[in-house]
């Protein structure tokens, strides 16, 4: 009888321990914005889902309706697709991701679609959540689901761009 008694005050000290560990948890907020200099721009370093990303596919070659095709694969698997057009021809790389410190997370997510073979070209003075997917010359086609599942395995979390800082993470 006395064992169990015993057993039983430590379950209860065990989960008085553990309340009070995690209210008193101060590594909420650790690597924040608290020490970001002075005119650095906070990136949103949440790894988005597909439906809260918003994209303008563009067509960086020289083939007709390649924006248009790929901008139908985007919405297929639930992309917010803006705007499908034409960028300056002459980009030789699979994709270029065009986008600014709200569209970190969105242009992480975007690069396991491409395996990690896309270009980035991040702008700290872009003010917009939305990414430019500039297709080029060695573009065929984008991931499939397990593709994309092993690649973001691969690339794991967003991080801010150098000359930025992690936004504070929201609750």
């Amino acid at each position: 009888m006395r064992a169990l008694v015993v057993v039983g005050l430590l379950a209860v000290l065990a989960v008085i321990f553990v309340a009070v560990a995690v209210v008193r948890d101060s590594q909420g907020e650790a690597g924040a914005a608290k020490s970001c200099p002075d005119g650095w721009p906070l990136a949103d370093v949440t790894l988005r889902e597909n439906k809260d990303v918003k994209i303008n596919v563009l067509n960086g070659t020289d083939e007709a309706g390649r924006a248009a095709s790929v901008a139908d694969d985007f919405r297929n698997r639930k992309f917010q697709v803006k705007k499908v057009g034409n960028a300056p021809k002459g980009v030789d790389e699979v994709a270029v991701l065009r986008y600014g410190p709200k569209g970190v997370g969105s242009a992480h997510l975007l690069r396991a679609y491409f395996l990690d073979n896309a270009e980035t070209d991040y702008d700290p003075k872009r003010t917009d959540d939305t990414v430019d997917v500039v297709l080029g010359d060695a573009f065929q086609q984008l991931a499939t689901t397990t593709e994309v599942n092993q690649s973001l395995g691969d690339l794991g979390s967003p991080i801010a761009p150098p000359g930025s800082c992690p936004a504070p993470v929201e609750k």
